[in-house]
């Protein structure tokens, strides 16, 4: 039987005998015999039976006591990918694995796990299968450590574990694991690892994993002593634009003993690497500059309806916001264990419905809807109790909401604590994707596909439906409106309810971006209005354009200058100067009113 791995051919007679021969360019003959021994050990479980499962053969490792047989029972776990290998590893070497002997009954190996009652006992678990160690009239038996024999094991066998544990890490179903595995190997850039890295270049694996195997094997050949396999590694890294290599690439290009090709195969790559940096910057400074626009424009969508089509100067926005937010909260523990409060001081339990996994995190669908609802019932109620009895006058409306806000803030702070809460994202906002180097963030992705939406949905509530149709007549001319037949004031509040409920929307998502608490909105209120006025009173296109305008900006000034704080500066100094040239904003929202 003849197996086939990059360089290397290695043969099994039916004698069971193992023959190698390797063809490694650049590797020396001390490294060919350790290469040898690798290799022997990832092929152990091909000219030994395995036994049932990794527990059994671990449990039989341990109690074996000649070492070469122990070390071979090892040496069949390679390749297998049972998660139990790697928890029994570390307690074998960590010595919280011990023998437990009886009179007329074979050694059983167990682990002691658990808390130590008065008599320094704890339960033992069988290593072969997991279960709880039983007397013969089957009750669980607690064993006191100081009473057993550790499992022994020497340098040997823990070098077997590690190569076990590599070769776990590098055939993990989890793509994170394998490609932080090949990483760290690739960092390390210790040639023993060639042989584990190239056997699995040689799979169908996808494209990052290859990518990745290609880096780890070019990083560790840069310390080859063939100045040849130096020199072709270094020029790898440099087409594939290899950002972890850069230092690694330094230091051969400094090193005295470097030959003049391969000094000037390391400048070249770093050349090349320097100029996907740039790229790579490029493109992530944009992908940043538009999530943060689109954050800007949830949060300032539905100040876009209630100041830019009503006139309503309302400082109780960023309130709205926090209503979305605590409603995110309290349907995430629903779905949970269930919410403690003590609201006014009358303390209210709700129970939960104590799902896990991916049906806690169908939380955040039902939360949308729930944000929305609760924030436009707030606003229906602010606005028949406070600001129906303000229209057309902006002083006062602001100076009242903004008393508004304060109540607000309180009640957040006596219903749900002064402290910050912790909303936790679904599995699915939680990681990112990597292309080409540039980061993109599952939740900023979502941000942008979510701001899309609302102002999709907006756009078509405004232009598609009969409120939509009522709510543009009553804003270009109220009084035209009313004597048409339109009930302006039902129409004013349910205007002020959408945006209102927009405000909620906006809250949900910034419940996944940072913690919840009552001054959460206070923190927006400033940029809402910013972009609102910038992009034009009264037009919502104006209030995208403005608020990824405005992301772009800031995200490229953080980029060019390296300091977060003079780059917001000098875009508040922007917009200072572009409402001195231009006061209405972007777009100038005309009506008949106005023409009137």
């Amino acid at each position: 039987m003849t197996f086939t791995v990059p360089h290397l051919n290695l043969t099994l007679n039916p004698n069971r005998n193992l023959y190698l021969s390797a063809e490694v360019p650049g590797l020396r003959l001390g490294l060919r015999v350790r290469l040898a021994a690798v290799l022997f050990l990832l092929l152990g479980a091909m000219t030994l039976r395995a036994a049932d499962t990794a527990r059994q053969t671990i449990a039989s490792a341990i109690i074996e006591e000649d070492d070469e047989k122990k070390l071979a029972l090892l040496q069949t776990l390679a390749g297998q990918s049972d998660p139990a290998i790697r928890t029994l590893f570390i307690a074998w070497k960590e010595d919280l694995i011990f023998v437990h002997k009886s009179d007329g009954a074979p050694a059983v190996p167990v682990l002691l796990t658990g808390e130590k009652d008065a008599a320094d006992s704890q339960a033992a678990l069988r290593v072969a299968d997991g279960l709880p160690l039983k007397d013969p009239a089957g009750k669980p038996i607690r064993l006191v450590a100081a009473d057993l024999d550790a499992a022994a094991h020497d340098s040997a066998l823990r070098g077997a574990m590690r190569t076990v544990l590599d070769l776990l890490d590098l055939t993990s179903p989890d793509r994170t694991t394998r490609l932080r595995a090949i990483s760290t190997f690739g960092m390390s850039q210790d040639p023993e690892k060639l042989p584990l890295l190239s056997a699995q270049l040689s799979r169908r694996l996808d494209a990052p994993t290859t990518r990745a195997l290609r880096e780890a094997i070019a990083l560790i050949h840069l310390r080859d002593p063939d100045p040849a396999v130096q020199t072709a590694a270094a020029r790898q890294l440099g087409e594939m634009g290899s950002i972890p290599s850069r230092d690694f690439l330094t230091a051969l290009h400094r090193d005295p003993s470097t030959k003049p090709d391969t000094a000037l195969a390391a400048t070249a790559a770093q050349a090349a690497i320097a100029s996907h940096i740039r790229t790579v910057d490029a493109f992530g400074t944009a992908f940043r500059g538009i999530s943060l626009g689109s954050i800007l424009l949830v949060v300032a969508i539905g100040l876009a309806i209630t100041f830019g089509l009503m006139g309503v100067i309302n400082m109780a926005h960023g309130e709205l916001i926090v209503v979305g937010a605590y409603a995110t909260y309290v349907v995430q523990r629903l779905f949970g264990d269930g919410l403690d409060i003590s609201p006014f001081g009358i303390r209210l339990q709700l129970p939960g419905m104590h799902q896990q996994g991916a049906a806690l995190d169908l939380y955040f669908i039902v939360a949308i809807p729930v944000s929305f609802l609760a924030a436009a019932v707030v606003g229906i109620l602010l606005e028949r109790s406070v600001i129906r009895f303000l229209y057309r006058r902006p002083l006062e409306s602001l100076l009242a909401t903004w008393g508004v806000s304060l109540v607000l803030q309180q009640t957040f702070r006596l219903v749900f604590g002064a402290n910050n809460v912790q909303v936790d994202s679904p599995a699915f906002l939680s990681g990112a994707w990597t292309v080409n180097d540039v980061l993109l963030g599952w939740n900023r992705v979502f941000v942008i596909a979510f701001a899309a939406l609302i102002i999709l949905g907006t756009h078509l509530a405004l232009t598609k439906t009969p409120l939509g149709l009522l709510i543009r007549a009553v804003m270009q001319n109220r009084q035209m409106a009313a004597c048409m037949g339109v009930k302006t004031e039902r129409v004013n509040m349910l205007t002020f309810g959408f945006g209102s409920g927009l405000a909620g929307l906006a809250g949900a998502f910034l419940s996944q971006v940072g913690n919840v608490g009552p001054s959460l909105g206070q923190g927006y209120i400033v940029d809402a209005f910013m972009t609102v006025v910038v992009g034009g009173v009264g037009n919502i296109m104006g209030t995208v354009i403005s608020a990824l305008g405005i992301g772009l900006l800031d995200q490229s000034l953080q980029q060019l200058l390296q300091n977060p704080v003079l780059g917001k500066i000098l875009v508040l100094l922007g917009i200072i100067l572009f409402l001195q040239w231009r006061p209405a904003g972007l777009f100038v929202a005309k009506s008949r009113s106005l023409e009137g």
